[in-house]
């Protein structure tokens, strides 16, 4: 098992990598001082439930715990306020005090909204976080827990760090492939923002990832943690450095609430986020390699970078201005300087993205 730290003083929370690790839960509990006289609460979905609900749950009734927990619907359509108070009513039902622990079982959607759940709960009850989906690798970190408005994703939310984060790379093998290339779609930003030679040994890894080689993915999702560690140790709520592990999202957003949350997934989104950012770059300026590079790993790994045509561009545009990036009247984009190199830009000409978003839609 590998750990890594995310550094927050008092808040300061390990994140454990390994497989096979689920089996040492209630070990990993007791070593955060989660005592068995805490109830705890399981959130997870429909697709990680029967996988993987029972063996938690019987573990941790072993070492002691009382287990309550609920299964909600998979999707984006999930982080709602509707559903939040479901949670709530299962919480209160359950018993839950302000010593008890809410666990986040699954991908981000059941991390962001277990996690906001966690954060309004009594004011507040700590959380752990059990990613299942390679995409929650980067949402099961930083604390950033939300549930979305029909308008805009994420836009009811809180910081509220989780406790701990156990990642068993055990749970990625059941993952059908369209959600592994979208998982890695975050591993790949990670290094586009920080670490070029990151970006250099995904490329040469692509194929080990997607096939699920354990060496290869526990490196990757070290590596890509590691970079977020470093971020949100040094900025937790998005006051300055903290916005740069945003690239590709101010269009990935906005794709993902016209599509109505159930058309692209996260990481496709993102991409095609990630692309039209790119070529931002290239309109500022910078070098052209950044779009190329960037494109060509992201096909390399099979993820798409063109826009559906089918998404209507004035809705697109409407929805970036409902984001939390957009403020004071400009839109705010993460802009590639160079691979591993992003800057903040808050000078975005909204022709200009009216016009990338065309050319997406034509070319990716």
């Amino acid at each position: 098992m590998k750990e890594l730290t995310v550094d927050l003083g008092e808040r300061s929370y390990p994140i454990y990598f390994g497989q096979g690790i689920l089996n040492d839960i209630a070990d990993l509990f007791g070593r955060q001082k989660i005592g068995a006289s805490s109830k705890l609460l399981i959130v997870t979905d429909e697709h990680v439930a029967p996988n993987y609900l029972a063996k938690v749950t019987g573990l941790l009734e072993q070492g002691g715990y009382t287990v309550a927990s609920t299964v909600i619907k998979p999707g984006e359509s999930s982080k709602s306020l509707e559903m939040l108070d479901q949670l709530v009513t299962v919480a209160l039902e359950a018993g839950l005090d302000r010593k008890s622990v809410i666990v986040a079982l699954g991908g981000g959607v059941v991390g962001d909204l277990a996690g906001f759940a966690a954060a309004s709960y009594m004011r507040g009850v700590r959380f752990v976080q059990i990613p299942t989906t390679i995409l929650a690798h980067d949402s099961s970190v930083g604390g950033k827990v939300a549930v979305n408005h029909r308008l805009a994703k994420n836009i009811i939310g809180a910081f509220h760090q989780p406790q701990m984060v156990i990642y068993d790379t055990e749970t990625l093998n059941t993952l059908p492939i369209r959600e592994i290339r979208a998982g890695l779609a975050e591993v790949i930003k990670e290094g586009l923002i920080w670490d070029r030679e990151f970006v250099e040994w995904l490329d040469r890894n692509a194929n080990k990832l997607l096939a699920l080689d354990p060496e290869a993915l526990q490196y990757a999702l070290y590596e890509g943690c590691k970079v977020k560690a470093i971020v949100v140790s040094k900025d937790e709520r998005e006051n300055d450095l903290r916005a740069i592990l945003n690239l590709g999202h101010t269009i990935g957003h906005a794709l993902e609430a016209v599509a109505g949350y159930n058309e692209l997934l996260h990481g496709e989104a993102i991409s095609i986020g990630m692309a039209g950012a790119a070529k931002l770059a290239v309109r500022l300026g910078y070098p052209e390699e950044i779009y190329t590079i960037t494109t060509e790993l992201l096909h390399k790994f099979g993820i798409s970078t063109r826009l559906p045509s089918n998404l209507d561009t004035d809705k697109i545009m409407a929805a970036m201005m409902h984001d939390k990036k957009f403020q004071d009247g400009k839109m705010v984009f993460i802009v590639p300087t160079e691979i591993g190199k992003v800057v903040v830009r808050n000078d975005v000409s909204a022709e200009w993205v009216r016009d990338i978003v065309e050319q997406l839609k034509r070319e990716g």
